[in-house]
């Protein structure tokens, strides 16, 4: 079942390549065709039959509503991510009355597409392993996302579960330590962001600060796991 395989429908060249290099970056999911508007997003879905569709809503000869519907009726076999600058509540209801996967509002980060597609990606491993599926495993699916806001309540404020995870996972598996440059590279995000995750797992006592002298320039802070 992998890599699903996705289509990419965004009318401005430069957003669908922001878009195409964060896609890209996640595991487990492989373009296979892009489309500048909804008339040419159909075509790819009836021609291509990809899992997935991501689409903008704004756009030329067809919109995204109007190309999910046509989907729906049609009966495609795709499912539909939107990312958008669309915010008012009546598209917003409109395009999750067809069946959207998920709704993103732009301007987004690349973890927020990234926690989108790694949930589309359970949801495609919890179906293909069964005819039928329990109760507790749909609900991991449906009601995941909740699970991690309640975990997000009880950090800093900025800071967040999954990505804790990440930086967490990353230092474990390190033999000697590691700097807030290595676990930015690491995992995809910001230095100062990973230096604020790894202050935070110090004050919790999970990791040990070690002061690296020597050389030009200040002491870099490396930390490892206590």
């Amino acid at each position: 079942m992998f890599p699903i395989r996705v289509i990419l429908v965004e009318d401005d060249p430069m957003v669908r390549e922001v878009h195409r290099q964060f896609i890209e970056r996640i595991e487990g999911f492989t373009i296979i065709g892009t489309a500048s508007n909804g008339e040419e997003g159909i075509r790819l879905a009836r021609e291509l039959k990809p899992d997935l569709a991501i689409i903008d809503l704004y756009m030329p000869h067809l919109g995204g509503v109007e190309m999910l519907r046509e989907i729906r009726s049609e009966a495609l076999s795709v499912d539909v991510i939107a990312i958008t600058a669309a915010n008012d509540v009546d598209t917003i209801h409109q395009v999750l009355q067809q069946g959207a996967m998920d709704y993103i509002i732009k301007p987004f980060t690349f973890e927020r597409i990234k926690k989108s597609l790694e949930n589309y990606k359970l949801f495609q491993i919890k179906f293909s392993e069964k005819e039928s599926i329990a109760q507790d495993d749909l609900d991991e699916i449906i009601f995941k996302h909740e699970k991690e806001e309640i975990e997000d309540e009880q950090l800093p404020k900025g800071l967040n579960s999954n990505t804790l995870t990440k930086v967490t996972m990353f230092i474990s598996k390190q033999i000697k330590p590691v700097s807030a440059e290595e676990v930015a590279e690491s995992i995809g995000i910001a230095r100062i962001t990973a230096r604020r995750y790894l202050d935070y797992l110090e004050k919790e006592g999970k990791v040990e600060l070690h002061i690296q002298y020597g050389g030009v320039g200040r002491p870099v802070n490396r930390y490892a796991m206590k």
